[in-house]
């Protein structure tokens, strides 16, 4: 069976997608994999669904059929996340991003984020304890 053209856009912008470097084993590729997967085996009626009870034919009745356009509309929201199409069309302003009470907020969780991945199971423990204890 030739899978449809959704389903390839699907497993080719979910090919793209960047892994979580925070929880790499969380991944959300392969559980939009395994939903787009049942989603698309659920629209076809297999021989084997077909019962026979009795000497009558007695057949399953069919999911209902994928909406194609519908399919590929989701599929181009996966492409503009991978594009950061939103972003670019709502930028956010240095307001925003500076607040006045913290304007040094987002820089900070910016940083720890990108050291969170490559800090040691000990420096982790050691900067939750920081947290706890703060002397100023």
């Amino acid at each position: 069976m030739s899978k449809s053209v959704a389903y390839k856009h699907y497993q080719r912008a979910l090919a793209q997608w960047p892994v979580d470097l925070l929880r790499p084993e969380v991944s959300f590729q392969s559980a939009m994999i395994r939903r787009i997967d049942k989603r698309f085996d659920q629209s076809t009626t297999r021989p084997q669904d077909n019962v026979v009870a009795n000497g009558a034919l007695a057949t399953v009745p069919a999911a209902p059929r994928l909406d194609e356009k519908s399919e590929l509309e989701q599929a181009n929201v996966l492409y503009s996340f991978l594009e950061n199409r939103y972003a670019r069309k709502y930028p956010i302003t240095e307001r925003l991003t500076k607040p006045v009470s913290n304007p040094s907020y987002y820089e900070d969780l910016m940083t720890e984020l990108q050291e969170a991945p490559r800090r040691s199971w000990f420096s982790s423990i050691v900067n939750k304890w920081r947290g706890f204890l703060r002397f100023s």
